[in-house]
């Protein structure tokens, strides 16, 4: 290849930015008018349901030489910039800055949404209940480490509905002030990544001290104001807090994946690849659960998970988290639903929400 032909490349590569910067300002323009249409019909700015359908389009329409994955990227880029003209839609997550829940809020709503950290779960959903925020990001389980326990009591009494979730790959790393390992005392992080990380710790820091706080990324600031100490973060919480990476996916599985719940007011429509949540009890005799889950199999509705949880304040009482395949407002599972409503003795719908897909 001449460096003519390459000029040529060039030149035609020119061409298209101007079209594709032309096509983005078309769409900014409509975005705009719905913004205002949704604004008069009393609507959310960011509709899960819609922004599902929108990348599942892109995704069918893709032929490459780029990936779904790539592309599915860029749509959620060029997305939360058009929300971004409508108006300021407001998230709270774990926080502070840095945290997985912070990734995961960025993976779902794009850099131009506006961010709020909170100390504590229970605050993210405090902010979200009286209108602080538009939407709540916490994290509900993890694949290695199991359920997040302060997320299943707030869900027990919240107003708020799961509008969507979200699958967040996990790489954990090593991060300090230190110069080495072998300099490090302590290690600061969120439990359910210590936990995530044990036979990592043990093998390459036996004895040190392993102190818990809220989130991983107080961990990282914990660990930039002690320089003997280290914290198992994020990637972007090492940046953030100006830390060095003393090592690199650390997590003792491979497959280390946590789940992340989107609540907010209102329920999802329904996409045709949807799942619910739901939270039920049942009475003390034998059988009861079977009778309560019967409905679900009668019918052909997939139960996608099922977890017992205590209640509070009351020893010996449990609560049952399920997941199920489908839409509330949809048979079978509306009229499974219905059945079932009959043999327990409480049952609230959490939410109808778009699938999330792994690799975000």
């Amino acid at each position: 290849m001449s460096c003519l032909d390459l000029e040529a490349l060039r030149a035609e590569l020119e061409e298209i930015d101007k079209r594709l910067i032309e096509i983005l300002n078309e769409r900014a323009v409509l975005a705009l008018k719905i913004g205002d249409a949704k604004r008069a019909l009393g609507l959310d700015l960011w509709d899960p349901s819609q922004e599902a359908r929108v990348l599942k389009r892109a995704s069918g329409l893709n032929r490459g030489p780029l990936s779904s994955e790539a592309l599915e990227v860029i749509f959620r880029e060029i997305l939360s910039t058009c929300r971004a003209i409508q108006g300021p839609v407001r998230i709270s997550f774990l926080g502070p800055e840095g945290s997985f829940s912070h990734l995961a809020a960025l993976s779902q709503f794009g850099r131009d949404a506006s961010f709020s950290p909170c100390q504590t779960i229970a605050e993210v959903f405090r902010k979200t209940e009286t209108g602080q925020s538009d939407w709540a990001v916490v994290p509900i389980e993890n694949s290695t480490e199991g359920s997040v326990r302060s997320t299943m009591e707030e869900l027990l009494s919240t107003p708020l509905m799961v509008r969507a979730e979200i699958i967040l790959p996990i790489s954990h790393c090593l991060v300090s002030k230190a110069p080495s390992i072998e300099k490090v005392e302590r290690i600061y992080s969120h439990p359910q990544a210590l936990g995530q990380c044990r036979g990592w710790l043990r093998e390459n820091l036996p004895g040190r001290e392993l102190v818990e706080v809220p989130s991983t990324s107080k961990g990282a600031l914990m660990a930039a104001r002690d320089p003997s100490a280290a914290a198992i973060a994020s990637p972007l919480a090492c940046e953030i807090y100006g830390l060095k990476m003393l090592a690199e996916t650390i997590q003792d599985s491979g497959n280390n994946v946590t789940r992340f719940l989107v609540l907010g007011k209102g329920m999802s429509d329904p996409t045709d690849d949807d799942k619910t949540s739901i939270i039920f009890s049942t009475r003390h005799r034998p059988g009861a659960l079977c009778r309560a889950l019967l409905p679900f199999a009668e019918l052909g509705v997939n139960l996608l998970r099922l977890e017992s949880h205590p209640i509070p304040q009351r020893p010996w009482e449990y609560m049952f988290f399920a997941d199920l395949e489908g839409h509330a407002s949809r048979d079978p599972l509306r009229k499974a639903m219905a059945r079932m409503e009959a043999q327990v003795t409480h049952l609230k719908l959490l939410g109808s929400y778009p699938k999330g897909r792994s690799g975000k």
